[in-house]
């Protein structure tokens, strides 16, 4: 160990002894850890800086608007509505494709297995 990794840990060790780690939040219970296992590896950096940042793909808001519209096409109950949610749903998917389409054109070996994953995550 470094000189640096040293201090940490003696510091680390002082503070438990004069519990400073007692009664903190969430203390107990298992930690919220991101999966970030749908992301190809080469992408996790500037993917966790765009989400922290409040930036969602395009892609992503996509397939979110999707799935919220199937979701109410799938309670509704009037006929008629459930038309216009079909002809919505038509309409993003087609965005969608075309979308992947233009990004799989500039990075086509990422964009394969990013794309796989988030169909496998909303699935």
């Amino acid at each position: 160990m470094d000189l640096i990794s040293l201090l940490a840990e003696e510091r680390i060790k002082k503070a438990e002894a004069n519990g400073e780690f007692r009664n903190l939040p969430g203390a107990g219970k298992p930690l919220e850890l991101e999966d970030l296992s749908g992301v190809p590896e080469d992408m996790r950096m500037s993917y966790k800086i765009l989400k922290n940042a409040g930036y969602i793909p395009p892609e992503m808001e996509l397939q979110k608007e999707i799935v919220a519209l199937r979701d109410l096409m799938r309670v509704c109950t009037d006929d008629s509505e459930r038309a216009v949610f079909r002809k919505r749903i038509s309409e993003k998917e087609i965005q969608y494709e075309a979308l992947l389409q233009k990004l799989k054109r500039n990075s086509p070996g990422t964009l394969n297995q990013y794309r796989e994953r988030i169909e496998n995550k909303l699935t």
